[in-house]
């Protein structure tokens, strides 16, 4: 009995505080991801408030496989502000290498939870970096963060997918309402 290995198993609560952990090591701030969301929905939905966009963020947070590209993404970065990867990889990570698309493939597996929607919100932001997102490209600063920029802007793109999507179930339900005698099937 001694000598049986436990089995691996992670608690998810650990994961999800890790994730958030790890954000706010790397100065990232909940509210900075929710501006993003507005950014990008609030010309769709005047009425979307902050608190709209941060319930959205953290719903996308919450999503497990979000967590594990955040973390896989912090720590590459991480690893390659301390000078621990092979060559050229640590180069290509340090420079933010423009051929290098390994960065937003991790980001696109973030966008694609909440549908294809996703990829044009996070092409959007990935190529004007406002707020949060032209900081975290900010090269002087000392810090890689080549998969944390994308993550980033990959999260706030999927908290406005999830959000289109939402709305549009409201919109639906409510045409329903009024239209008792409609239904499409």
């Amino acid at each position: 009995m001694d000598n049986e290995k436990i089995p691996y198993s992670l608690n998810s609560k650990a994961v999800a505080n890790a994730t958030h952990e790890w954000l706010h090591k790397r100065g990232i701030k909940i509210p900075e991801i929710a501006e993003l969301v507005m950014f990008l929905q609030q010309k769709y939905y005047p009425s979307l408030t902050m608190e709209e966009c941060i319930e959205n963020v953290e719903m996308v947070l919450n999503k497990r496989e979000v967590q594990n590209a955040v973390l896989t993404g912090i720590q590459l970065d991480i690893l390659a502000e301390e000078g621990k990867l092979i060559s050229p990889l640590q180069e290509m990570l340090v420079n933010d290498e423009g051929l290098y698309g390994v960065d937003e493939i991790l980001a696109f597996s973030i966008v694609n939870v909440y549908g294809s929607i996703g990829f044009t919100n996070y092409g959007y932001v990935d190529k004007l970096k406002p707020g949060v997102l032209e900081r975290l490209n900010d090269k002087t600063s000392g810090q890689v963060h080549t998969f944390l920029d994308d993550i980033v802007g990959a999260v706030a793109a999927a908290a406005s997918s999830r959000i289109a999507h939402r709305k549009q179930a409201e919109k639906e339900e409510l045409y329903a309402k009024d239209n008792k005698e409609f239904n499409p099937l």
